[in-house]
């Protein structure tokens, strides 16, 4: 908990009603973004991103698994959010457990849609090995190093970045003449297939403070706040979920007026997010 004197707090207020924030900030302007690759070798992706004083940890790691009896033409991605208590005060004991399971779920509504998969922003259908028999289980977990606001948003960022840089190794299957035989499978270890992340959205959190709402917001403007929606928008525009903090009401206008909002700055931050994903690879190249 951010503790702020009422003259810090009028000031906070006063800033964004003025479209000035303490940083120097426009209401809907993003803190700056750095992003690695490559962080952690022995996953089979991983990436580290800052968003101004947030940083985010990620790695996916890929195993063989077998799909779900509701979706055989699936793989499965589960996503576990650890929040280091380095980070935080509030993050020591149950603080920590509370908001870990908080995002995750947030983060499971905005890329996977429900808990089977259906819906996924996610392309699930590509992690097919064998329909029905075989598939790739992706493990994503976050890990939270340092807060300072907007964690949702940085968390899906990293995912996306995490997700670009996985490798899922090739699989050569040898099918048994009987059907309910398990299919033998080889894996490879030179050769690997790139994960493809064109459909895999971003987060966008608009925070209510007074009358206006802004992005990207630091944990002292995120204690002002009446209310927060988070929408999860992909390249193309298309909104692929949709979740609300915050006890106060919005009317239907201003939320709609929001996502309109959020697709139009999901753009902006989508290309600058493909930008420094492009620098990390050709550093990580040379």
């Amino acid at each position: 908990m951010v503790g702020l004197s009422e003259g810090e707090k009028h000031f906070i207020r006063g800033g964004i009603e003025q479209d000035i924030r303490t940083d120097g900030r426009r209401r809907l302007q993003f803190r700056a973004l750095s992003v690695e690759t490559g962080v952690i070798p022995q996953a089979n992706g991983s990436a580290r991103v800052r968003l101004g004083g947030t940083e985010i940890i990620t790695s996916v790691k890929a195993e063989l698994g077998k799909p779900s009896i509701l979706h055989p033409d699936k793989g499965k991605v589960s996503i576990f959010v650890d929040c280091s208590p380095t980070a935080e005060p509030m993050f020591e004991g149950r603080g920590s457990e509370e908001l870990s399971a908080e995002l995750s779920v947030a983060l499971q509504r905005c890329l996977l849609g429900g808990k089977s998969g259906a819906g996924a922003a996610i392309d699930l259908s590509s992690l097919i090995v064998v329909e029905g028999k075989v598939c790739w289980d992706l493990y994503i977990d976050g890990l939270v190093i340092s807060s300072d606001g907007n964690l949702l948003d940085a968390l899906a960022a990293a995912i996306k970045v995490a997700l670009s840089d996985t490798g899922i190794p090739k699989v050569n299957v040898s099918l048994s003449a009987a059907s309910d035989e398990e299919p033998e499978v080889d894996i490879s270890d030179e050769e690997f297939l790139q994960f493809d992340t064109s459909s895999v959205p971003v987060i966008i959190t608009l925070t209510k403070v007074g009358r206006h709402y802004i992005i990207d917001a630091t944990s002292e403007e995120e204690s002002q706040m009446s209310s927060a929606v988070s929408v999860s928008v992909n390249r193309h525009g298309q909104i692929c979920g949709l979740t609300k903090r915050g006890g106060a009401g919005l009317d239907p206008s201003v939320i709609f007026d929001m996502i309109s909002v959020a697709k139009h700055v999901s753009q902006q931050f989508i290309s600058l997010l493909d930008s420094e994903i492009a620098a990390a690879e050709a550093e990580a190249a040379e």
